[in-house]
C-alpha cells in the first residue's frame, strides 16, 4: 500500500472550500489527487467518472446527471465528461453555498478549448503536482520562501563531499506516489505501464488524436531532449509528420501534465533575447525512464544527467510555489551570447535567477549567468542562487549570488 504524504498545497485547498462554491483540484493522473480531496472532504459522496455506469450517465445527460448528485459532493476525473462543467455551473448558479463541488481532473481544463471560462467565478483552480523531494522526506519544503525572502545564508559543510546518491535516486524516481513506494526497478516497469494507460484510454478524453503511437514517439524525444530549447522542425523531421501536428501533440502533452514549456524571460522586446521556450518532461522519473537512465549511468552520461537534474529542479520549485506563493511565474533565460540562466523567477517587478550544476565543485565563474539576468533587470533583480552537489553554501561573487546544496530543495 502506497504511504500517505502530507500534501503542503491542502491549506490552499482548504481556504478555497471555506468561501467558493466549486474547487477544482487538478494534476497529472496518479499524483494523488482523489486522496487529498477525500481526506480533506470526508463527509462529501465520492463518485468516480472512471466508473463506467457514471460515466455512460454523465455522457449521456450531464444536466441530468448533476441534478442527481448530492448537495456536497468529490466529482474524480472531471475531464472524461467536460460538458458536465455547464450544468455544474446552472447548479451552482441556483444555489451559490462553498465547497459544493469538489472536481478533480487529469487535465488541465484550462487548457481545454471553450471550457476554461465555463466556470469563471465560481471555481478555484488548485494544482497539485507530483510528490517533491520535501514531501518525501516529510520536510516543510520551504526553499522557495526562504529565497524570496533573501533568508539563505552560507553554511558550512558537515561531511565530505561524495556522489550524491540520495538526490540521484530522488531524480530517477520522480514524484509519482505510487513509483516512490517501489524500488527502482519496479518503479521503472510502473512508469512505462503508467504510460501505456495513458496513451490508450485518457489521450481520448482530452483531445482528438488519431495516432497515440506518435504521441508516445514525440514523448520520448521529448525525455531525450528535456531542459533544452524547443525545436518543433527538428521534432517533426525526426517522427516524419508536420509541423502543426507537433505543435497540436505538444499541446495534448501539456494538456495532460507530461510536458512544460518554459517560456524565455525578456525585460523587453529586444532582438538580442532568444525567443524559443525549453521544454521539460513535468516528472523527471518518467523522463529518466523514458530515456533510458538509471542512477549507475551518473558517471558515464554526465551531460544527459544535468538536463535530467534541471528538470528536476524546475519541478521541485513550481510545486513548492504552489503552496508558497501562487503568483510567481517561471521562465529560462537565454541571449545571443548563449549566456543563459536555468530558471527566472518572477513576481510583480521582482526577479530571481536560479542556476542547476551537477558537479559538487563550483566556481564564481559558474555564476556568469545570473550575473547577465542581474544587468538586466536592474534595481530589480532580488538575487539569485547556484544549486549544486556538494554540501556547502557559499558566496559566489558578491552577496546577492549564493552557491547552495541541491539537498536544500528538500532539508530546508
Amino acid at each position: 500500500m502506497t504511504a500517505l504524504f502530507d500534501r503542503p498545497v491542502a491549506s490552499t485547498l482548504r481556504a478555497a472550500l471555506r468561501d467558493t462554491p466549486v474547487v477544482c483540484l487538478l494534476g497529472p493522473r496518479q499524483s494523488g489527487k482523489t486522496t487529498l480531496a477525500r481526506t480533506l472532504e470526508p463527509r462529501h459522496t465520492y463518485v468516480t467518472l472512471d466508473d463506467d455506469a457514471a460515466l455512460a450517465f454523465a455522457r449521456s445527460d450531464p444536466a441530468g446527471f448533476v441534478a442527481s448528485l448530492p448537495a456536497r459532493v468529490i466529482l474524480d476525473e472531471i475531464q472524461r465528461v467536460p460538458e458536465l462543467l455547464r450544468a455544474i455551473k446552472l447548479a451552482v448558479d441556483r444555489d451559490r453555498r462553498p465547497g459544493r463541488f469538489v472536481l478533480t481532473g487529469s487535465a488541465n481544463l484550462l487548457l481545454l478549448p471553450g471550457l476554461g471560462d465555463s466556470l469563471a467565478g465560481r471555481m478555484e483552480v488548485v494544482q497539485l503536482q507530483p510528490l517533491t523531494a520535501a514531501e518525501q522526506a516529510r520536510r516543510p519544503g520551504r526553499f522557495v520562501a526562504a529565497l524570496l525572502a533573501g533568508h539563505l545564508r552560507p553554511a558550512v559543510a558537515t561531511t565530505d563531499p561524495k556522489t550524491p546518491k540520495q538526490l540521484l535516486q530522488q531524480v530517477v524516481t520522480g514524484g509519482f506516489p505510487e513509483a516512490v513506494s517501489r524500488s527502482a526497478t519496479r518503479a521503472r516497469n510502473w512508469h512505462r505501464e503508467y504510460l501505456r494507460t495513458l496513451m490508450e484510454r485518457d489521450i481520448k478524453d482530452v483531445a482528438r488524436v488519431r495516432d497515440a503511437a506518435t504521441v508516445s514517439r514525440l514523448l520520448q524525444l521529448l525525455a531525450i531532449r528535456t531542459a533544452q530549447l524547443l525545436n518543433v522542425s527538428s521534432l517533426g523531421s525526426d517522427l516524419g509528420i508536420r509541423r502543426e501536428t507537433v505543435e497540436h501533440h505538444l499541446e495534448v502533452c501539456e494538456r495532460m501534465y507530461l510536458v512544460r514549456r518554459l517560456q524565455p524571460w525578456h525585460q523587453n522586446h529586444a532582438n538580442r533575447l532568444i525567443k524559443s521556450p525549453k521544454v521539460h518532461l513535468v516528472d523527471s522519473g518518467l523522463a529518466a525512464t523514458l530515456s533510458d537512465l538509471t542512477a549507475e549511468d551518473w558517471a558515464a552520461q554526465r551531460d544527459r544527467f544535468g538536463h535530467l537534474l534541471e528538470s528536476f529542479v524546475v519541478q521541485q520549485l513550481i510545486a513548492q510555489a504552489g503552496w508558497t506563493d501562487p503568483d510567481l511565474r517561471f521562465w529560462h533565460y537565454r541571449d545571443k551570447d548563449q549566456i543563459e540562466v536555468d530558471v527566472v523567477i518572477t513576481r510583480g517587478g521582482q526577479t530571481w535567477g536560479v542556476e542547476v550544476k551537477s558537479a559538487v565543485t563550483v566556481t564564481p565563474q559558474d555564476a556568469r549567468g545570473l550575473r547577465r539576468l542581474a544587468d538586466q533587470c536592474g534595481e530589480n533583480y532580488r538575487g539569485g542562487v547556484l544549486l549544486h552537489a556538494g554540501n556547502s553554501a557559499f558566496a559566489l561573487d558578491d552577496a546577492r549570488h549564493l552557491a547552495v546544496p541541491l539537498a536544500w530543495l528538500w532539508e530546508m
